[in-house]
């Protein structure tokens, strides 16, 4: 038995998400019936996170534990023919040891979150971008990004759905940047509160806009409630874009 690493990319449009489903496609599914596929084993895919519906990624880390005898040449190639059409790829493969995790040998996970800033309707980007109509005050949103970095409670900031044990995280970083005619956000941690990156850039968007000022995000996150929250950005514009190990 050999267990593999994949990096997995993804368009998360057609997905619930990663996790399987019991009513809709998942990217979980996806790649185990690949696998079943190519090598006739029931496997279970691991993932170092769990996106939600309509999130993408460039560079999750996976795993799955396989008997069949492969070249990591050939189970990439494999993997990649039969998940078509699916919009998924195996960009790398590679054997590890058996202790090894996605999820739980994993150090720190980083995400991207793009903003298109721009009044015309996204054509090329559609689905891949949270478009925002006015201009947007990039230095207040940086100044309340900064409020946010540390270890801090996050209930304000997480789903009542979220089934992590306790709302304490430590956010390493998150960073407000002008690139071109988006604004990207990048958030780092070891982990996050499901919801926390999009509800994080739900209100620096308010700030941008000026409907909130940067101090009245370090406000809401004292509250410690979710009720405090101004706005959870949609899904379309959040990448998960690396998983870090040791």
């Amino acid at each position: 038995m050999t267990r593999w690493k994949l990096i997995l990319e993804w368009d998360g449009g057609p997905f619930m998400g990663w996790q399987r489903q019991d009513h809709g496609p998942s990217v979980q599914a996806a790649l185990e019936r690949a696998a079943m596929a190519m090598t006739g084993e029931e496997v279970t895919a691991h993932a170092a996170g769990r996106t939600d519906a309509g999130v993408h990624a460039l560079g999750m880390a996976a795993h799955i534990d396989l008997a069949k005898d492969l070249t990591p040449h050939r189970l990439r190639e494999g993997l990649n023919a039969l998940l078509r059409p699916d919009p998924v790829a195996v960009l790398s493969v590679e054997p590890v040891a058996a202790d090894w995790h996605a999820r739980f040998s994993c150090t720190g996970r980083r995400y991207l979150y793009r903003i298109a800033n721009r009044r015309a309707p996204l054509t090329l980007d559609r689905g891949r971008a949270w478009r925002i109509g006015p201009g947007l005050d990039v230095p207040a949103m940086a100044e309340a990004a900064a409020m946010l970095v540390g270890r801090h409670d996050f209930t304000t900031f997480r789903s009542a759905h979220c089934q992590s044990d306790s709302p304490l995280k430590t956010l390493d970083r998150l960073d407000v940047k002008q690139v071109g005619g988006e604004v990207h956000i990048h958030a780092a941690a070891r982990s996050f509160l499901h919801h926390q990156v999009r509800s994080m850039v739900g209100c620096l968007a308010l700030v941008g806009q000026g409907q909130w000022q940067p101090e009245q995000v370090r406000q809401a996150l004292e509250a410690r409630n979710r009720a405090a929250l101004g706005l959870n950005a949609p899904p379309e514009g959040l990448y998960f874009v690396e998983a870090l190990y040791p």
